[in-house]
């Protein structure tokens, strides 16, 4: 290619290169094909790579966020809760009730009948430990929190001590 040299404001040199306008289009096709390709790899390289960051903010949004996180986990000294009674904790903003079961405790609940209950499931297949049960307490028919360390079980329902009243 034939050699250009142009004057800039400074006065340097700037070496250009021109191509020959005799020269056909078909000839100079490999050129700009390749400039066409290395333009098109270009544009999906970059693509590509804001689609990866779209998603990946998208997917990163839809995580709990670090306070969400941290109201999932609680720690609980055991050895505070003494054989046969409750503590209850807040856990995700609902009442957490473990029990420290005694051993008649423990022997009256793997000796019931599964027939007798609407959930049949062994107290062996619930507990991790015989000795300790840890439930959430929200009562199922009106959403309020049961009492610790009152009623038959530890635990009593202030609507179902209002519904006994009557």
């Amino acid at each position: 290619q034939p050699f250009h040299p142009i004057l800039t404001e400074k006065h340097r040199i700037v070496d250009i290169f021109v191509l020959d306008p005799k020269k056909s289009s078909q000839e100079s096709g490999d050129a700009r094909r390749a400039f066409s390709y290395l333009v098109t790899g270009s544009t999906a390289v970059v693509g590509v790579y804001a689609a990866k960051t779209v998603v990946t903010q998208f997917v990163s949004s839809m995580s709990a966020s670090a306070d969400v996180l941290a109201l999932s986990q609680i720690e609980i000294k055991l050895s505070d809760i003494p054989e046969g009674k409750n503590m209850a904790f807040k856990w995700r903003g609902k009442p957490l009730f473990v029990r420290h079961r005694t051993e008649k405790e423990i022997a009256a609940e793997q000796s019931v009948d599964l027939s007798e209950l609407r959930d049949p499931q062994h107290d062996k297949d619930r507990v991790t430990n015989p000795i300790w049960v840890i439930v959430i307490g929200v009562c199922t028919h009106l959403g309020c929190v049961p009492i610790a360390n009152a009623g038959d079980y530890g635990l009593e329902d202030r609507a179902s001590q209002r519904h006994q009243a009557l």
